[in-house]
């Protein structure tokens, strides 16, 4: 049987809401698609209809909104270094986005995209022919996890490099669905579970992702990756010290969904890094092993408290 393939171009949100219902389970929205191509190409991702959300204005522009500043989820990756309010608070965010790849992929690439990229794994992101040869795994419609041999779980990585920073400053986003529209924080939508990372609705759109402003964050990030241009992650880290003296401590990489350490300055160091390092439930499924991505993560949280001058 021949499946027909669909490409479809809306020109406004309730469009493309209206197509995305009328496709119900059988489409996937398309924005950059540095994510969204790969795994087609791999056969990972085989939705018979596209909904390209490339041209919707109502998902693109920065502006400050409600004490907030309002990222609109088309914005591409490259050009959040050229946004001052970004530059003036938020410079976490600007450093977290131009480690995603290469410059010409971050022309392409969406901040919208890079939340909501799917997760990875060494024996998944794989080629059809590969995937077959070695047995089809949980988060491909197969009985075990080729990692751990497990039947129950899938530990599949996020490897979004800008969650964990916008996480880390508190961000919340905005999705809009055909019966409504909601805000939430970004921590929210992530499961813990490698197949479904994502408790969001398949016809929901992220609209936007909002920073709360006058927080006065200080960062850190910093980034395991065999080649910088062109690996996701193998271990993603941003540390924040808020005015109030708040930390947030925010991994990816090492886990489905995000760790999140919360901690107030003056709080014992070493305790911060071990339940970071618990939390982490990172398995050999990476080009780097399981042990030395855990002991990066106490490497990376040291030099982070010591620049941002944690007590």
């Amino acid at each position: 049987m021949v499946i027909e393939k669909t490409y479809l171009i809306p020109t406004t949100i309730t469009e493309a809401l209206e197509m995305a219902k009328a496709n119900n389970d059988t489409f996937k929205y398309l924005a950059g698609g540095t994510d969204v191509m790969v795994n087609r190409f791999q056969g990972n991702e085989t939705s018979p209809c596209l909904i390209d959300i490339s041209k919707l204005e109502e998902l693109k522009g920065i502006r400050k909104e409600g004490g907030f500043l309002r990222i609109g989820a088309l914005e591409p990756l490259e050009d959040l270094k050229r946004v001052q309010e970004l530059k003036d608070e938020f410079p976490l965010l600007i450093e977290a986005a131009l480690s995603v790849g290469a410059p010409l992929l971050r022309k392409t690439a969406t901040i919208g995209g890079n939340v909501l990229c799917e997760n990875r794994c060494l024996y998944y992101n794989q080629s059809e022919w590969w995937r077959e040869a070695v047995g089809y795994c949980l988060k491909c419609e197969g009985d075990i996890c080729i990692a751990t041999q497990g039947k129950k779980a899938c530990f599949s990585e996020l490897v979004s490099d800008t969650a964990p920073a916008l996480i880390a400053m508190e961000a919340e986003i905005e999705l809009l669905d055909v019966d409504g529209s909601k805000r939430i924080p970004l921590m929210d939508i992530y499961t813990g579970d490698g197949v479904k990372p994502r408790n969001i609705s398949p016809t929901a759109i992220l609209t936007a992702i909002f920073l709360p402003l006058n927080k006065g964050f200080k960062g850190v990030f910093n980034k395991v990756r065999e080649r910088e241009s062109l690996e996701f992650t193998s271990l993603t880290s941003a540390v924040t010290l808020d005015k109030d003296g708040n930390i947030r401590i925010v991994l990816s990489g090492v886990d489905p969904k995000p760790v999140v350490v919360l901690g107030k300055n003056g709080d014992d160091r070493s305790e911060l890094i071990k339940k970071a390092i618990k939390g982490a439930r990172a398995i050999d499924n990476d080009m780097y092993s399981r042990k030395y991505r855990r002991e990066m993560i106490g490497v990376y949280l040291e030099r982070s408290f010591g620049e941002l001058g944690v007590k």
